[in-house]
């Protein structure tokens, strides 16, 4: 890895808008499939080649899966593949509409959700902990086939208000709703606590590094060391709940939502706290890798993951 910092992932400005999505899933109702990929493909091409840091975010992610799991991606990707994956990103956005207003074919979404029905049945909750991997927004799929299920994402940027203005719009009655938090501090972990005990479940991103406020450890991806975040595992080990995955990949001509248990009881003694930490983050790196070998193109992270904070913000 190198030494310098790269930029942050929430200091890159946001390229989508309220307005843009909303004129995506219009394309989509007045045209379908064919005819918006006839519009966004260019709009995409000509992001991908305005736009060198997540051209080059991409490379390097692809590379280090070719490297990493070469059974994955058994020809060294290039240029191409990279424009492939931002045009899979595009026809995600898409399908995060479509799942939030409802009108996602129910018969392309694969569902394993066992571990969270034996939940819900027992009227309690948990912390989720998921990645930037498929179209998430599927987990509404779940919301609606099982009465008692609500879910909170928590998210750590002020783009979380305009994506409300579309979970809102979509959906009014939804019963995933996103939380903007800048760091978990007593109130926040108070009210959070609340919730679970009502039999809510508490979903958090494993996989992008607070700004502010928010410390990290290491962890080996994809044959790298990386920054991960620690806020997980503190927060479902001060609420003393267990901790699920999800994961949500493409599959055929449509997406395999999965629910497993992760951690059933996270501990993280004093004396060694620390390396406890880097312990779960690593299982949660090993998870991450075994999804992305699945579904190369499916995680969307443009930005210099491996370089975005520098050492001086671990936990070591």
């Amino acid at each position: 890895m190198g030494s310098s910092q790269g930029e942050h992932w929430a200091e890159i400005s946001e390229s989508t808008s309220v307005w843009g999505i909303h004129l995506l899933g219009a394309i989509h109702r007045w045209f379908g499939r064919w005819p918006f990929r006839l519009c966004v493909y260019p709009v995409v091409l000509f992001y991908w080649i305005s736009n060198r840091r997540a051209r080059a975010s991409s490379l390097q992610y692809l590379r280090r899966l070719h490297a990493a799991e070469p059974r994955a991606l058994p020809r060294a990707p290039g240029h191409w593949l990279s424009y492939r994956h931002l045009c899979v990103f595009a026809e995600t956005l898409l399908d995060k509409i479509l799942a939030l207003s409802k009108r996602y074919p129910e018969q392309h979404i694969q569902v394993e959700r066992d571990v969270m029905l034996a939940r819900v049945a027992e009227g309690k909750g948990g912390v989720i902990i998921t990645a930037h991997i498929g179209c998430l927004e599927l987990c509404q799929a779940l919301a609606d086939r099982v009465p008692g299920f609500r879910l909170t994402a928590l998210v750590h940027t002020v783009h979380a208000e305009r994506f409300n203005q579309v979970l809102q719009r979509c959906d009014p009655e939804g019963k995933v709703t996103l939380l903007q938090v800048t760091e978990l501090g007593p109130a926040q972990a108070i009210m959070l606590g609340e919730r679970v005990a009502a039999g809510e479940f508490i979903a958090i991103a494993g996989d992008r590094v607070p700004l502010r406020g928010g410390r990290n450890t290491w962890a080996r991806f994809l044959g790298h060391r990386a920054p991960f975040p620690i806020g997980p595992y503190v927060l479902a080990s001060t609420l003393g709940c267990p901790m699920y995955t999800m994961a949500c990949l493409h599959r055929g001509d449509g997406y395999h939502v999965r629910f497993d248990p992760f951690l059933d009881k996270l501990k993280l003694p004093r004396a060694d706290r620390e390396q406890a930490l880097a312990g779960y983050a690593q299982a949660f790196a090993d998870w991450l890798q075994q999804q992305v070998a699945q579904a190369p193109l499916d995680w969307f992270n443009f930005f210099p993951f491996w370089d975005q904070v520098s050492d001086d913000r671990s936990n070591h």
